[in-house]
């Protein structure tokens, strides 16, 4: 199955002459086929003219510079102490959550084979860095879930480049279309997203040692966040479940971004959006772009491009709308989104002495 590619000028334009989408011909339309795709199968791919290929491909650049820097290097920006939220998490040290999950094991064992995730071994063979996009709150509750960005030194473009692709990526067009076309006011979730801790959070995993089919560089799990925006990698690799438990590698083309759902869009939505799951594994298709790479002389570092758009931290998570009427049976209970991150991260081995999805 190909995933559906929503092209976003159309809104955004309407969006930039301050005009209604919901009066425009053709965009509500546009805003429920947004909406009933995330329910249906959880990941979209949209085309975002602010995004373009050679700002994805600059920020690569950068990130493959920083990921082939020797690992005591690296580890001068690693922040354990405020739950890797900031900073750089090295390999080892992220829990798949399909390790630790036993209804989720059992789910698992239920698949039919082809749809089954690769086993992973023990914590990912991946290292993350996280960098916080845009404002934050002055006064929260959750201090270390909102703390000041950490700049590696010898990368004086470091900060304008992850700010200026972290902006890029949030795309709050696809929160506002979403909202829209689940009948809700259009910045029913936009306003909840305002100074959350939004965090561009690129991952860099070594083909030159870990290049072996099979290899489980992210095991299987869902997100803790809103939406995950998923900018293209130079090798494949990434696989996601959509509702219906169909597994597929994903291809991304160039232009384009992935959004997945996550799990706090499932619990403003009451479940009508459930979380993605997606695993990225060395697979065939990794193999033979590792072998060009190789002969191109090119970085055999692989970077992601991801981003976590959140809900402030100090918002409460619970159903909106008339997704409140729903028969929910205790499942999506008031609950601060702070809290709710924090419980997540200790599941992952992330909270407490040890970012995210």
């Amino acid at each position: 199955m190909e995933l559906p590619v929503i092209d976003l000028a159309p809104y955004l334009e309407i969006a930039a002459e301050g005009d209604s989408p919901m009066s425009a011909s053709g965009l509500t339309e546009l805003c429920r086929e947004v909406s009933r795709i995330l329910k249906e199968t959880g990941a979209l791919l949209v085309k975002d003219p602010r995004c373009t290929a050679e700002d994805n491909d600059r920020f690569i650049d950068m990130m493959e510079k920083y990921f082939e820097k020797p690992a005591e290097f690296k580890r001068l920006q690693e922040r354990p102490f405020l739950h890797y939220q900031v900073g750089v998490t090295p390999e080892g040290v992220e829990v798949p959550r399909s390790l630790v999950d036993e209804e989720m094991q059992e789910k698992l064992k239920a698949m039919p084979k082809e749809n089954q995730p690769l086993t992973p071994k023990g914590p990912d063979p991946k290292w993350r860095y996280m960098w916080r996009v845009g404002p934050r709150p002055l006064k929260t509750r959750f201090q270390e879930l909102n703390s000041e960005p950490v700049i590696p030194e010898g990368f004086p473009e470091w900060k304008e480049t992850m700010d200026s692709w972290g902006y890029k990526m949030i795309s709050a067009a696809v929160a506002e279309m979403a909202a829209i076309g689940f009948g809700l006011p259009k910045d029913a979730f936009t306003s909840l997203m305002k100074q959350g801790p939004h965090l561009l959070a690129p991952t860099g995993s070594d083909l030159r040692r870990y290049g072996q089919e099979g290899t489980v560089f992210a095991g299987y799990h869902y997100d803790l966040n809103f939406l995950t925006i998923h900018g293209r990698s130079r090798f494949p690799g990434l696989n996601i479940w959509l509702r219906n438990g169909q597994k597929i590698e994903v291809k991304v083309p160039v232009g384009c971004l992935l959004i997945q759902t996550g799990k706090q869009i499932e619990w403003l939505t009451a479940g009508e959006c459930t979380a993605g799951m997606h695993e990225v594994v060395v697979t065939k298709r990794t193999i033979d772009a590792i072998n060009l790479a190789s002969e191109q002389n090119r970085s055999l570092w692989r970077v992601s491009s991801t981003l976590f758009a959140h809900i402030a931290s100090d918002s409460v998570l619970k159903p909106l709308g008339h997704f409140a009427e729903a028969p929910l049976d205790g499942k999506y209970p008031p609950l601060c989104a702070g809290e709710f991150v924090e419980q997540e991260l200790a599941v992952i081995n992330l909270k407490g002495n040890n970012g995210e999805s």
